[in-house]
């Protein structure tokens, strides 16, 4: 605890966190966004390390989360996540995601990671997106710490370094499972999802993918690029980059 408080601006640590715009599923026709625990789980690790947490997204503007994912859904789905719940009702905090910058002009050079949230905006935004693929391997090519978590890992499907290989190429990474995917469709009776990550994964010949049980937390680090598999990952990939950066 000391040495957190010891921390000043000079020397904390800084992670550029991005989350999906909004956007409406092609599958269900309902509206999409960010997932809450992904994005409120890993802020508060870092916070806690003592880093500086800047919150963006794609295009900017207001973001709206996956209704699932809100606590107070009636739904009652994640009504067990407390710490969403208080970042919800912090007015302080809840101006981070009522406004955000978009990532145009971002600088690798300035942020000593990137942490990707995901939801399920993802899957419809981030697939063919130019932007969000070069702002990955931007950060990756600047020797920075590139986290991802839960679908949002779909951008690595297509993701390509400078060099033209595929970035997951000879990496070991995860992202949602395909047991997931059909728990999800069997929960509110039909298909939600355009494709499935793990299913895509496995097409790629020379990377590896891979999942633990259902819903349970899962990160792998290899090397630079640090991946999440569902929403109860997000905390666990983050204590990923804080290993390797160090507090």
């Amino acid at each position: 605890m000391s040495a957190n408080l010891n921390v000043t601006n000079d020397t904390k640590k800084k992670i550029l966190l991005v989350a999906a715009n909004p956007a409406t599923s092609t599958t269900t026709g309902w509206p999409v966004g960010f997932w809450w625990a992904e994005l409120t789980h890993p802020y508060w690790a870092f916070v806690e390390a003592g880093y500086e947490v800047e919150i963006r997204s794609p295009d900017g503007g207001a973001l709206e989360a996956d209704g699932f994912s809100d606590p107070e859904d009636a739904s009652g789905y994640s009504a067990h996540d407390i710490l969403s719940l208080g970042f919800k009702k912090s007015a302080t905090h809840r101006a981070l995601v009522e406004d955000t910058k978009s990532v145009e002009g971002v600088d690798p050079s300035a942020y000593d990671g990137l942490f990707l949230v995901g939801g399920q905006s993802p899957m419809f935004t981030f697939r063919e997106n130019a932007k969000i693929q070069k702002l990955v391997a931007s950060f990756y090519e600047a020797g920075k710490i590139t986290a991802i978590v839960c679908h949002a890992t779909c951008v690595l499907l297509e993701t390509r370094l400078s060099t033209g290989a595929l970035l997951v190429a000879g990496k070991t990474w995860t992202g949602f499972a395909n047991s997931e995917e059909k728990f999800a469709d069997d929960f509110v009776g039909q298909r939600l999802q355009p494709f499935w990550i793990e299913d895509e994964a496995r097409r790629i010949e020379g990377t590896n993918f891979v999942v633990d049980q259902r819903f349970r937390e899962f990160a792998v680090r290899d090397g630079l690029l640090v991946t999440g598999q569902q929403q109860y990952s997000g905390a666990a990939a983050a204590r990923l980059v804080i290993e390797a950066l160090g507090r």
